[in-house]
């Protein structure tokens, strides 16, 4: 198996490292901590004893000194000891939260970049810093008190039999019992509740964020929630099972509380009985420490079942980790090779996505030749973008290869794949950090007049001028929001900025309006200079010049040739061309009628 079958605990104290051991040390000196912590109720039970019994009066009060600072002392001691306890386990518990966050983000870097085209970076933010986040109260805090809860009860056990086994037998009863209650209510029906709501905690989430970004809508057709039913859904599926839940706890909550707090109710009772037959100072001092030390025992169990939550918290989040492992990198090849050009070559590729019925590309065959211009069109998911992504090796190819200077991209090192390809595609992702170092971004080692001359190349000069502080200004803060087309020449200055002999446009010009696109061409015409080009178009005026045309529908390239080739054969491309002229002279109102 990929991942190894071992204990989620053992498997997150592995992320501690070096700082395990300060978890072990935290939690015996927690467990030392609640040994000494169950002292003073004997000092109490002492002082009982000596306040109760016939003594000398001088005595009489030495010895309830004498017990009384016994028992302060054994008090600060228990919260020294146990602050020591959490010092510790709070070190190692971020250490590893801090860690687990490394390690996954460290793996995402591993994994292929079609990966991401498949998960939201909401979703892999919250599996990789907040389920880090929930590890931490179980660390810090539960399993030093679980510690604690397991060695006090030990303890407590044969305190409850030392003074009067009758009294304790019953105290260890209503302990019982509450633990019976417990295990009835976390268990049966409701075992696997926190799996479930998480998963509604998640789905209600997701559904509530695309219902914001749907508000627009929903307000200009006067609508209300109950329109958005999905989230609706999501909320009335949330409020069912937490509702459920809780009602099925009723009964078992109810137990619990009742045999935690009635000890005192049975002790009453019993204490009678026992006064009848025997010496009542005696039996009176036994009370005063049962009756005390009764509900400590309570909240050991109490300790049992907020660490048993933490638990299923911390499982909670090792699996949705194992979401993110389970996933493989691509392999590496043992020997790289270095390609000895920059054409493209697509041969007899066959690829499917994962869990997919049919292939996205079903024996595909081209090349693109060094410094020439391709452009690839055809129906919306007809495979397209899929062709242009198994370049940058975003997967690996189910049968065929992809090639690029006769290397095959699955025999060529990472990096220098990378250094191969610039790509921009439709979605533009800006960082939340100033212009410059978005642009940056391509090549981190470049010089501000580099920087400055790429955006220049890519049309950005009137995007720079109306920024207030020019290049340097934050994208997304204080109301700096760019455009669709405006974000879109950013990306442009990237790719420029990167000078990569192999670029890859995938709809570079979707969002642009005509007068962004107008500087989106121009950007083009200096980023393409000299470098073979593969560029993905629905604007079919985009690729009417370039020097190659490929038709690909449903994951075949059906044509190929010309603008003026293809435009002559009459058949696929004809059609979409005729189509496309149509919708550019498409007018509204009267004009249309004329």
């Amino acid at each position: 198996m990929f991942l190894k079958k071992r204990s989620n605990l053992s498997r997150l104290l592995a992320y501690a490292g070096g700082h395990r051991k300060l978890t072990v040390l935290g939690c015996v000196l927690s467990g030392a901590a609640a040994v000494l912590g169950l002292v003073p109720y004997v000092c109490v039970w002492l002082v009982a004893r000596q306040a109760l019994a016939v003594f000398p009066a001088v005595t009489e009060a030495e010895g309830l000194a004498r017990w009384g600072w016994m028992a302060v002392w054994f008090a600060v001691a228990n919260i020294a000891l146990y602050f020591a306890a959490l010092m510790c386990t709070h070190i190692a518990a971020f250490r590893t939260a801090r860690n687990m966050r490394h390690a996954g983000v460290a793996y995402l870097m591993e994994l292929p970049l079609g990966f991401f085209t498949g998960n939201r970076s909401g979703e892999l933010r919250k599996i990789i810093d907040d389920n880090a986040a929930l590890t931490e109260d179980l660390l810090a805090h539960k399993l030093p008190d679980l510690t604690a809860a397991v060695v006090t009860p030990l303890a407590a056990i044969v305190l409850l039999f030392v003074f009067d086994w009758r009294m304790g037998l019953l105290c260890l009863l209503t302990m019982v019992l509450a633990l019976g209650c417990m295990m009835a209510m976390m268990g049966g029906r409701n075992a696997g509740f926190f799996h479930r709501y998480q998963r509604e905690i998640e789905k209600m989430s997701g559904e509530a964020v695309e219902y914001v970004r749907g508000i627009p809508v929903v307000k200009v057709f006067q609508q209300t929630v109950y329109s958005f039913k999905a989230f609706y859904n999501a909320i009335r599926s949330y409020s069912d099972l937490a509702s459920q839940y809780a009602m099925s706890c009723r009964a078992g909550q109810t137990g619990f509380l009742t045999c935690i707090n009635g000890a005192f109710a049975l002790l009453i009772p019993a204490a009678l009985l026992l006064t009848s037959g025997g010496n009542g100072l005696e039996v009176l001092a036994d009370f005063i420490f049962y009756a005390l030390f009764a509900p400590a025992c309570g909240g050991m169990i109490n300790r049992i079942m907020y660490a048993s939550e933490s638990v299923m918290e911390a499982d909670e989040a090792m699996m949705k980790m194992d979401e993110i492992l389970q996933n493989r990198p691509l392999p590496r090849a043992a020997i790289p090779k270095k390609p000895k050009g920059h054409d493209i070559t697509f041969t007899d590729v066959t690829f499917r996505y994962p869990g997919a019925a049919r292939p996205a590309l079903d024996h595909v065959s081209f090349t693109v030749p060094e410094g020439s211009v391709a452009g690839l069109v055809g129906p919306s998911g007809g495979g397209k973008s899929t062709a242009a992504a198994l370049i940058p090796r975003f997967w690996d190819v189910e049968s065929g290869s992809v090639r690029i200077g006769g290397a095959d991209v699955r025999d060529m090192d990472r990096r220098e794949l990378m250094e191969q390809v610039a790509f921009v595609f439709q979605d533009t992702r800006l960082f939340k950090v100033s212009v410059l170092e978005n642009i940056r971004m391509a090549r981190p080692s470049a010089t501000l007049e580099e920087i400055r001359s790429a955006a220049h190349a890519a049309q950005c000069d009137d995007i720079l001028e109306k920024l207030p502080q020019g290049i340097d200004t934050v994208v997304g803060t204080r109301g700096v929001y760019l455009s669709g087309g405006e974000a879109q020449r950013i990306a442009l200055a990237r790719a420029i900025l990167k000078d990569a002999p192999i670029v890859v446009l995938d709809e570079a010009t979707a969002f642009a309006d005509p007068e962004n696109e107008a500087l989106i061409q121009k950007a083009f015409a200096k980023l393409m200079e000299g470098k073979t080009v593969l560029m993905i178009a629905h604007r079919l005026s985009t690729v009417k010049d370039v020097d190659s045309i490929l038709v690909i529908e449903k994951g075949a390239v059906r044509e190929r040739g010309t603008h003026d080739q293809l435009a002559a054969q009459g058949g696929l491309y004809a059609r979409m061309w005729r189509d496309y002229l149509q919708a550019a002279a498409w007018k509204v109102g009267k004009e249309a009628a004329v």
